[in-house]
C-alpha cells in the first residue's frame, strides 16, 4: 500500500506568504477572467519598468561568454565593480576574492546562514522583516529573533530592546536599509549604535541593502559597511530593485571589517558556493555596467519622477481615508498601511485581504506576513502608475466603508 509523503519538520515555521494562499487565489481568478491588480509583490518589470538598455546590451555582447560554468564566486568584472563601489564608499579592505555573486540576494541570504550557523543559534532579524530571511535561519537550523521597529517609532529599531534580546547564542544581526516592508531608512546615528552592539558582542552585521539610494525627500541611505571595523560585514545588494532586473537574478554580498578573522567562514561559504558550481553567467555581465554607468534611478525617485509621484498617490490615498494611517516611506518601494483600530476594531489583516481580492480584485500582503504580532497592517507595492494607485485605494475604501 501507497503511503503519505509528508513534508520535512525542517518546513515548520517557515512561511513566504508574499506568494501564498492569498496569490494563489488571485491566480485562480485570473484564470477565471478577472483582472487583478497586483500590489502584492516589488517586481519592476510587471509594472512597465525596462532594465537600462547598457545592462541588457552588455549581456547580448558577452552572450558567447556565457555558456561555460565560471568561477563559483562570480565573473571577475563583476565583482571588481562591487569592489569598486565599496571602495567609493571608503571601504579599503575589501577585494574579488570577498565577493560572491548568486542567483539573487535570496540565495545568498541562504548560503550566508548556511555558512555560519549551528543547530539553535540566534540571529537578530527586524520586525517587521522581509520573510526569506526569518525562513532562511529557521531551514538553517537557527532560531530567528525579532528586534522591535514598532510602528510608534516610525518603525525605527528599538535599540533598548534590541539589545535586551542579545544572548551567548546570537551569532548575527540582519539590517535591512532602506526597509522592507515599511520603506523606513535608518539615520546614521541608529546605524552606529546597532554597529556599536554588533561588535560589543562578536555578532556578524549582515546588512540587506537591496534598496541602496531609492531614498525621497529628504531621506538619505547610509551604507554600514564603513561604520563596521571591528567584526565581521556582509554587505547583500543586486540588480533587481533599483536596476529594475528582477529577471537576471544577480545579487552579490561582499564581505568587510575584520576579513583576517574570518578566513573559516569565507572558506565555508566558497565551499557552499562551488556545490552550486555557479550563479546565472549572462546576467552577471550586466553588474559592471550597472554599477559604473548613469544611474537612471535618480530621475525616477525625485520629484516628477515615476516612482516618487506614485509614492505620493499613496500618500493621498491614506490620508483621504477616514479609517487608514501610514508612516510615509522614506524608502524602497513600499508602503506599510495601517488600519485605525478605534474606528475599525474588529479588523484582521487576512480578511481585509482576501476580501479586498475576492470583491475588489487587488492583491495587497497581510502585515502579519513580516513576522509582527499585530494585524491591523497591510503592505503594497508603490511601483503601479499614479492613476492605478488613485483606483486602489477608492477600492480600499470601498471595503473598510463595508
Amino acid at each position: 500500500m501507497s503511503s503519505k509523503v509528508n513534508t520535512s519538520d525542517n518546513l515548520r515555521g517557515v512561511r513566504y506568504e508574499i506568494r501564498g494562499q492569498l496569490a494563489q487565489r488571485a491566480h485562480e481568478m485570473e484564470r477565471q477572467g478577472y483582472e487583478i491588480i497586483s500590489m502584492n509583490i516589488g517586481n519592476p518589470g510587471l509594472f512597465g519598468f525596462r532594465t537600462p538598455e547598457t545592462m541588457r546590451m552588455a549581456m547580448i555582447e558577452n552572450l558567447p561568454s556565457s555558456e561555460a560554468y565560471c568561477h563559483q564566486k562570480g565573473i571577475f568584472p563583476a565583482r571588481e565593480a562591487v569592489v569598486m563601489q565599496q571602495q567609493d564608499r571608503g571601504v579599503m579592505n575589501v577585494t574579488a576574492e570577498h565577493v560572491f555573486i548568486g542567483n539573487g540576494v535570496s540565495e545568498l541570504i541562504d548560503l550566508t546562514l548556511r555558512a555560519l550557523l549551528n543547530d539553535g543559534d540566534e540571529v537578530l532579524i527586524p520586525s517587521p522583516d522581509y520573510p526569506l530571511w526569518t525562513a532562511s535561519v529557521i531551514l538553517n537550523g537557527g532560531k530567528a529573533v525579532h528586534y522591535p521597529c514598532p510602528p510608534e517609532k516610525k518603525f525605527q529599531p528599538d535599540l533598548d530592546a534590541l539589545a535586551g534580546l542579545i544572548t551567548d547564542r546570537t551569532r548575527a544581526i540582519v539590517i535591512i536599509n532602506p526597509n522592507n516592508p515599511t520603506g523606513a531608512v535608518y539615520g546614521r546615528e541608529v546605524l552606529e549604535a546597532m554597529v556599536a552592539l554588533a561588535e560589543k558582542h562578536n555578532l556578524v552585521v549582515f546588512s540587506d541593502e537591496i534598496y541602496d539610494g531609492m531614498v525621497y525627500d529628504d531621506a538619505e541611505f547610509f551604507p554600514i559597511a564603513p561604520m563596521v571595523k571591528n567584526t565581521l560585514c556582509g554587505t547583500f545588494s543586486g540588480l533587481s530593485k533599483v536596476y529594475r532586473a528582477c529577471g537576471f537574478r544577480v545579487g552579490w554580498v561582499s564581505f568587510s571589517g575584520t576579513n583576517e578573522l574570518a578566513k573559516d567562514y569565507l572558506q565555508g561559504l566558497d565551499l557552499l558556493a562551488s556545490l552550486r558550481l555557479c550563479s546565472n553567467v549572462p546576467g552577471q555581465w550586466g553588474v559592471q555596467t550597472a554599477l559604473g554607468g548613469y544611474q537612471s534611478l535618480k530621475k525616477l525617485v525625485r520629484p516628477g519622477g515615476r516612482l516618487y509621484e506614485s509614492r505620493q498617490a499613496v500618500i493621498r490615498g491614506v490620508e483621504a481615508s477616514n479609517y487608514l494611517t501610514m508612516v510615509p516611506p522614506g524608502g524602497a518601494m513600499y508602503a506599510f498601511v495601517g488600519a485605525d483600530t478605534d474606528k475599525l476594531p474588529d479588523f484582521d489583516d487576512q480578511d481585509f485581504a482576501m476580501e479586498l481580492l475576492q470583491t475588489q480584485h487587488v492583491l495587497v500582503a497581510p502585515g502579519s506576513s513580516f513576522n509582527v504580532d499585530y494585524r491591523n497592517y497591510f503592505r503594497l507595492t508603490v511601483l503601479p502608475e499614479a492613476q492605478i494607485i488613485d483606483e486602489v485605494f477608492r477600492r480600499i475604501e470601498k471595503v473598510l466603508r463595508s
